[in-house]
């Protein structure tokens, strides 16, 4: 069983490259954001990425710095399936989550620009901002010393695989086929 951890800037593609794998792959998939949305749900709580932030932040100060994911992991075993589990947003879901056998972590990026765009017209419930605070969020979740705060930066750097996707989308979907032909040799 392989499991795939995706981490990225906001927009950059992390969920093309997991509608990827489920349909064209099998493999299936936990959200780190839906995990969180049930959460804020519960909560009464606004759905916007403030809320997602502090939630997040919240559990895992209770339990681990890994915590979400974790319980991700232990889904994904149920199904026996290859896995992909989206938006690894600090180091210690990717330090947990490699000690779990098969493990690779995806990094994705594009231009600012090209990322505000791809937001606006995903047009989610944590997407309805200006650019101003699409670049305030992201700078925030870039770097943090706390273990049980989002350090996309950190996570980019412990990625195995990075891709950069400012060109369409079968440029990605390419760069991701090379990338599993090279994973699949890993592990025969």
């Amino acid at each position: 069983m392989i499991i795939i951890g995706i981490t990225g800037t906001l927009g950059s593609g992390k969920g093309t490259i997991v509608k990827y794998l489920v349909k064209e792959k099998g493999f299936i998939h936990f959200s780190v954001r839906e995990f969180l949305l049930k959460e804020i749900m519960k909560r009464n709580l606004p759905e916007n990425r403030d809320s997602m932030v502090m939630v997040a932040n919240e559990l895992r100060k209770q339990n681990s710095p890994s915590y979400i994911t974790d319980q991700l992991y232990e889904q994904s075993l149920e199904q026996n399936k290859n896995a992909i589990i989206e938006s690894i947003r600090t180091p210690g879901e990717a330090e947990s989550l490699r000690t779990k056998g098969e493990f690779y972590l995806f990094a994705v990026d594009a231009d600012p620009k090209i990322r505000f765009e791809r937001i606006k017209l995903r047009n989610s419930e944590t997407d309805h901002i200006n650019f101003d605070t699409f670049i305030a969020n992201e700078k925030r979740e870039m770097t943090a010393t706390d273990p049980n705060k989002q350090n996309l930066k950190k996570c980019r750097e412990m990625a195995d695989f990075v891709f950069m996707n400012d060109g369409n989308i079968e440029d990605l979907f390419l760069e991701v086929e090379k990338v599993l032909t090279q994973i699949d040799m890993d592990s025969n």
